[in-house]
């Protein structure tokens, strides 16, 4: 196994597992095709999962897909394709309803695998290695990966201040979170994903060093004037995360106006890697 996939899969009795983190929650998502080759042995693993969920779904009304997210995962002949994935509270539910005698070692596996999870909350800063492997992996620069890394941090700092004054997780969020980047960029995430022809990718990695450099000003900004004005319930927290866009917004016209180039980019790292792109001549993260 090569160390690029030793980074991005694990192994349960010779079976290749895929994994990826998603890494606002920290969680992670397993692929559901592979936990059902391992357990079933089966050489048709994606019809097998088709049938399963079919199966269940007449059986007991569960929609098994409903417990799943689809992430962007390597596949055998090096392409990336959207891939069923479910955490582990999906992937024991799962379990439960394929019949194999792989079960009961499988569930042993995946709690040693969990356990990974423990010793990241008693120590931050080995997830925040274990972050920089995988982004390494796909081919992200040293500079990149530790702006991006900071992006998290400075994302979770601000979350965790809006649940405190009444901010409700889901919507409520996204609203504010498309706040400050209409203030920041001049358009919502979803316009910014449109705009680089992303659709369940997470849009912060595929994001330019100084797009990631302006989100994270918008949203200290935000945090800063939130505290500052001791803003409650959402009204409040709507009004500071429109101050601390435009403070970002603000600093990145001025930087246009300087350079006499756009900010925001079309790029996007689905088919090269960032640091591949950084070696291009007139690229945007030669701004940097």
């Amino acid at each position: 196994m090569s160390d690029e996939q030793a980074l991005v899969q694990l192994k349960f009795e010779g079976h290749q597992i895929r994994r990826v983190m998603d890494d606002d929650t920290g969680e992670w998502w397993f692929a559901v095709v592979d936990v059902i080759e391992a357990l079933t042995d089966s050489n048709k693993p994606r019809n097998y999962w088709y049938d399963l969920k079919r199966r269940e779904k007449a059986k007991s009304g569960i929609e098994l897909s409903a417990i799943c997210r689809q992430f962007k995962l390597k596949a055998a002949n090096n392409r990336f394709y959207s891939t069923d994935c479910a955490n582990t509270e999906g992937v024991l539910r799962i379990i439960q309803s394929v019949p194999s005698p792989k079960a009961e070692p499988f569930k042993r596996w995946l709690a040693e695998v969990g356990a990974e999870r423990l010793e990241e909350i008693e120590d931050p800063e080995l997830a925040a290695e274990r972050l920089r492997q995988i982004y390494r992996v796909k081919g992200y620069s040293d500079d990149w990966i530790e702006r991006r890394l900071q992006s998290i941090v400075i994302r979770n700092e601000l979350t965790d201040e809006w649940q405190a004054r009444g901010v409700e997780a889901g919507r409520e969020v996204a609203i504010l979170t498309a706040e400050i980047a209409k203030e920041t960029f001049g358009m919502t995430p979803g316009e910014h994903k449109k705009l680089k022809q992303l659709k369940r990718e997470n849009l912060r990695d595929h994001m330019t060093g100084l797009e990631l450099a302006f989100t994270i000003l918008g949203e200290a900004a935000t945090t800063e004037i939130t505290r500052q004005d001791d803003a409650q319930g959402f009204g409040e927290n709507q009004a500071a995360a429109r101050k601390g866009g435009q403070i970002a917004g603000n600093a990145r016209r001025e930087l246009e106006a300087e350079t006499g180039r756009p900010v925001v980019s079309a790029s996007n790292y689905l088919e090269q890697p960032q640091v591949s792109q950084e070696k291009l001549p007139g690229s945007e993260l030669d701004e940097e």
